[in-house]
């Protein structure tokens, strides 16, 4: 069975919509951290806001981000929306619109290397509530962003998380690595 890993930038104080604050702290270490990351996995779940931006840059990115663009174009993608229209412009996408957590479980029992959230903070909420996440790795940055959507909204009910691993770079920014704890 698949894994699904969420895979985050987040702020001091939780925050992960519009992350440009992450540009404040490039590193060749959070560069190879993320292509390892990308390299390991076989496809992506995205929900729209994600997907949206997604699409309208990474075609686009192929000369400047080389390999990981190929990736990240070539990866099969699943997008979940109820308000996007299928068929999907980015190459290889596929739209979710039944019910979320039958679609990812389902996604899950595909063979195939593991699946990666990137973004999706309303998606990741919502397959969390359904435990259908196996691990998280929230790259936390060394900024307190003041405002903004927050990972884990306040609908969220409280889960214990199993710590499973670190990873600090020389930026400041540190990798925090856990999966959902056996309670």
């Amino acid at each position: 069975m698949r894994k699904l890993i969420a895979s985050e930038f987040v702020s001091l104080d939780g925050i992960m919509e519009n992350p440009s604050w992450t540009f404040k702290f490039p590193s060749k270490e959070q560069e190879d951290f993320k292509f390892a990351e990308l390299s390991a996995a076989g496809a992506l779940l995205l929900g729209r806001v994600t997907y949206e931006g997604f699409a309208a840059a990474w075609p686009n990115m192929s000369e400047q981000a080389g390999e990981y663009a190929d990736m990240m174009n070539g990866y099969p993608k699943y997008v979940v929306s109820k308000t996007l229209e299928a068929p999907l412009e980015w190459s290889n996408s596929t739209l979710l619109r039944g019910d979320v957590a039958e679609e990812v479980s389902a996604l899950k029992e595909q063979p195939g290397r593991d699946v990666l959230i990137f973004g999706s903070g309303e998606l990741v909420n919502a397959l969390m509530e359904h435990d259908l996440i196996d691990e998280y790795r929230l790259m936390v940055f060394p900024i307190v962003a003041g405002g903004g959507k927050r990972l884990f909204g306040d609908r969220v009910e409280a889960k214990v998380m199993e710590h499973v691993g670190t990873e600090t770079f020389g930026s400041g920014v540190i990798v925090l690595t856990y999966r959902p704890a056996s309670e």
